[in-house]
């Protein structure tokens, strides 16, 4: 078997992802970083020389992105080999730990190394922190997405938090509605929007609103509203809230939600039934800085 996960050369991605589209954004930052060329590594590295590189992990953190550095490689020569000694989802606890070994010309491995490691590190922090995230809900939430992702990077990084143990939230502004302060002001008000929301949006989508003020939640419940996002909230506010839905309506937070108060406050929140789980979004915005690094290439296959 041969593949970015698996020995041989790094060719293709795993079943199930968007191969065309992650190749066109692979290409694209591959063009945007060796432009015409690397005029360095072909001033000073011979064609013909060949080299091993070592991916190490540096720090302490969960892995994401292995395929996606693989593959790097894998459209700028198939001649490269890749061999992993870890997957996705890994968690380095001792530090250093040797993640894979590619093998193959030198001037490759060195033109390919920073996008294929500033991809890994991104993707490798988006998932540490949302173990995180998620560690410190210990099962009293779930801890979702949001859009404020990287434009272009956004499968990518959702996959990263799936791999930290979050839930993708909507993909895109087609796959579910979800009113906004904005939206509501434009509509005349909670109640309003969600109306207009529910007469008119595509049958099957969920249909959730923004609130603010405990009147604007009384707005969502009567309006019939799915999912209501407190949005902003003081923690007393989110408590009282969450008790008044009392489990009508499906439950988010957004705003203001810190790894500090989620584990300060986030147990004084209260709960709604199994059913109506309250989530909390928007943890994973700020990504630490890079878990991975790699030693340099250097001759000897």
């Amino acid at each position: 078997m041969s593949g970015p996960g698996a020995g041989g050369s790094p060719t293709g991605w795993p079943e199930g992802w968007p191969a065309a589209q992650l190749d066109a954004l692979l290409e694209a930052a591959l063009a945007e970083d060796v432009g015409s060329g690397d005029v360095t590594t072909a001033a000073c590295v011979d064609r013909g020389l060949r080299a091993r590189a070592v991916l190490l992990a540096k720090q302490r953190g969960l892995v994401a992105g292995l395929p996606v550095f693989a593959r790097v490689f894998g459209l700028l020569a198939p001649q490269v080999s890749w061999r992993p000694l870890g997957g996705d989802g890994m968690e380095i606890t001792a530090p250093p730990v040797r993640l894979g070994e590619l093998a193959g010309p030198a001037a490759v491995l060195l033109s390919g190394e920073r996008v294929a490691l500033n991809l890994l590190q991104h993707l490798s922090g988006v998932a540490s922190l949302t173990r995180a995230a998620v560690d410190l809900a210990a099962g009293r939430a779930e801890i979702l997405d949001t859009r404020k992702t990287t434009p272009g990077l956004r499968w990518l990084e959702r996959y990263a938090v799936r791999v930290g143990g979050g839930v993708n939230h909507r993909f895109g502004l087609d796959d579910g509605v979800l009113i906004k302060d904005n939206h509501v002001a434009a509509a005349g008000g909670v109640g309003a929007a969600v109306r207009r929301a529910r007469a008119m949006a595509p049958r099957g989508l969920r249909l959730e609103v923004e609130c603010r003020t405990l009147a604007e939640v009384d707005e969502a419940l009567e309006a019939g509203a799915e999912i209501i996002l407190l949005d902003n909230m003081s923690s007393d506010l989110l408590t009282a809230s969450v008790a008044r839905i009392g489990g009508r309506a499906r439950t988010e937070a957004s705003g203001g939600v810190t790894l500090a108060n989620l584990a300060s406050e986030g147990a004084s929140w209260g709960m709604p039934e199994a059913r109506a789980r309250q989530v909390i979004e928007e943890v994973v915005e700020r990504v630490p800085e890079a878990v991975l690094g790699a030693a340099r290439s250097v001759p000897g296959l």
